[in-house]
């Protein structure tokens, strides 16, 4: 422990500790802007300034080390004066735009400056870079950058890839891909985590709000909308619920009220999911386990930030991906099949709407390949935090909703559905089916849950012998399953290194493309929580232990669809409408 007096208070920290987490340590707030705890540490914006006796020069808190015997001052006129200095000399090259701005009133610039007392902006300029970039999944506008490298940290040390970074020097700075490209034309998965890291404006959602408003008010088209499991432990924080709080029933009867014409649920498309990629797996291991070709492991395909990595950086593995689509396409796919058929509309007048937690899913309903027939899967896919703001647009009091529930004939789910949502779920919920099938079975784990997957840690493996099989699946017998789980494309990388280098120990992979999973998705409320994953991952597991039913294969609605339409899973509808192919994109960029 060492001993230093900051604003004439004296203080004992440990050692090793900087000057910001030692006066946070002692409820002393020095501002910050590009600091994110745990995160980003740069000393780019030089707000967290502190005088530190003895020093030459103010020093930059978030950066500096506390010392033995140290006087800091947080307030002095000094700091006050250059504080304000800084923010009015970021404010002269910032876009002024800020009641049209997507993040006015949630903006950390904008909060800083009330913080500040700032009242004026002294300083202009005429050197505002005016360029915008636009992706299917994100857009950049860098005349609000304010160059903090939040977005590098996350690219680069979270996600690994690195596609983000600081380009030309001095006042012609910018944040962006190698050469200045847009991100269209980066190996870019479009996950997100630098929207979501982002203080200000920058960087933000591909705005599809104005679309959905259009279908929603054209007589000849209806509209089909279908929210993502994790967004109903996000949506209540964008009207003032805590952290982890769930909001399915009133998540429901908002959209009813925004004037949509079926509110049905991709929990019920997760369920679906399950048993065609559960099936897949059974095949692919039959195959190996009689002696014949078959592809393992197998590694899910839910995540379209995850898929859009493996093209462009592992395209030969490729053949590794369970070829089944993505939830929300698979529902899509069948509402303007199966739905439209049965309701007697034809699929150019359905308009699918998708509520995501991620901004990747913008750029996979673009894809050539998610068409059927002609007909795009899905239209439109709006973000957790584009839907709190169609919500408030449409003046519903969201928080005085009574909850409803999802319509048929895509609107039930089960609680395996649910897990979806977090890091370890899809594996989970595949697994509680594949087990019972293959053994007549309920896994052998209190509450269905297998403990060794379940949190948030970067890699988590298990593995499951299979004893007292059913004779169909003699082959099983004695069988021990080994399976791997990883969220954030930093784990990903290590499990297809050890593919490639052919030491893979496992059978089945389960890989999403955001840490911690979709409940943490570039498309969620951004929070300040620093316990937001757990709460959130807590809220979901709840959904999951309160239903009756937890495992896909027990989905009433889900055997009725196989009865009365696809047949059996992976049969030949299946094969035309929910499953796909993947290209190769490492020579794009």
């Amino acid at each position: 422990m060492i001993e230093l007096t900051i604003n004439k208070k004296k203080v004992r920290v440990e050692k090793g500790i900087t000057i910001l987490y030692a006066a946070k340590q002692n409820g002393i707030h020095i501002p910050t802007l590009c600091y994110m705890e745990g995160v980003h540490k740069f000393g780019s914006c030089r707000i967290c300034s502190v005088e530190v006796e003895g020093a030459r020069t103010l020093q930059v808190a978030c950066m500096t080390e506390a010392r033995d015997g140290m006087v800091v001052h947080t307030n002095s006129k000094k700091v006050l004066k250059a504080r304000k200095v800084l923010y009015e000399l970021m404010l002269s090259d910032h876009s002024k735009n800020c009641l049209s701005c997507n993040r006015n009133q949630s903006c950390e610039l904008q909060q800083l400056g009330e913080t500040l007392c700032v009242s004026e902006n002294r300083f202009h300029t005429s050197s505002i870079r005016e360029q915008i970039d636009i992706s299917p999944s994100i857009t950049r506008d860098l005349s609000k950058c304010i160059l903090c490298r939040r977005c590098v940290t996350a690219c680069k040390n979270i996600q690994e890839i690195g596609v983000l970074g600081a380009q030309n020097r001095g006042f012609d700075t910018v944040i962006a891909p190698a050469m200045d490209k847009p991100l269209n034309d980066a190996k870019c998965s479009f996950c997100g985590q630098c929207v979501v890291v982002c203080p200000v404006g920058a960087l933000k959602e591909t705005d599809h709000i104005g679309r959905v408003w259009d279908a929603i008010n054209n007589p000849d088209i209806r509209v089909v909308v279908q929210p993502a499991p994790a967004v109903r432990v996000g949506l209540g924080e964008m009207f003032g619920y805590p952290v982890g709080t769930s909001v399915t029933g009133q998540m429901a009867a908002a959209l009813k009220l925004l004037g949509v014409d079926d509110v049905f649920d991709t929990d019920w498309a997760a369920d679906l999911t399950i048993m065609e990629e559960g099936t897949e797996f059974l095949h692919r291991a039959i195959s190996v386990l009689s002696g014949k070709k078959a592809v393992l492991p197998m590694i899910t395909s839910c995540s379209p930030g995850w898929i859009k990595y493996i093209e462009s950086y592992y395209p030969q593995l490729i053949p590794h991906l369970s070829t089944c689509k993505s939830p929300h396409m698979m529902l899509g796919a069948l509402a303007k099949s199966y739905y439209a058929e049965k309701i007697n509309v034809e699929p150019e007048k359905m308009y699918t709407v998708s509520i995501m937690p991620c901004t990747a899913k913008k750029f996979e309903i673009s894809r050539e390949e998610m068409k059927n027939r002609g007909v795009v899967n899905v239209d439109a896919v709006l973000t957790t935090r584009e839907l709190g703001q169609m919500i408030k647009q449409a003046g519903i009091d969201f928080r005085n909703l009574e909850g409803e529930n999802f319509d048929d004939p895509m609107g039930y789910s089960t609680g395996a559905a649910d897990i979806f949502g977090v890091t370890g779920g899809v594996m989970e919920a595949a697994v509680r089916s594949v087990y019972a099938i293959i053994t007549g079975r309920e896994l052998p784990f209190e509450e269905l849950h297998i403990p060794a997957i379940v949190g948030l840690g970067q890699i988590k493996e298990a593995s499951l012998k299979l004893e007292n099989v059913l004779p169909d699946y003699k082959m099983f017998e004695g069988f021990e399953v080994k399976i791997a789980v990883t969220s954030g494309l930093a784990g990903a990388k290590i499990l297809m290194e050890q593919i490639v280098a052919g030491t893979s120990p496992y059978h089945f992979i389960e890989v999403m493309g955001c840490p911690s999973g979709c409940i943490c998705g570039g498309g969620q409320p951004r929070s300040s929580d620093p316990d937001v994953r757990n709460k959130r991952l807590k809220a979901i597991y709840t959904e999951d232990e309160g239903k009756v039913l937890r495992q896909s294969h027990l989905n009433p609605s889900i055997v009725s669809i196989y009865e009365k339409y696809l047949i059996k899973p992976g049969g030949h509808i299946s094969h035309e409408l929910l499953h796909t192919h993947y290209v190769d994109r490492s020579e794009e960029c």
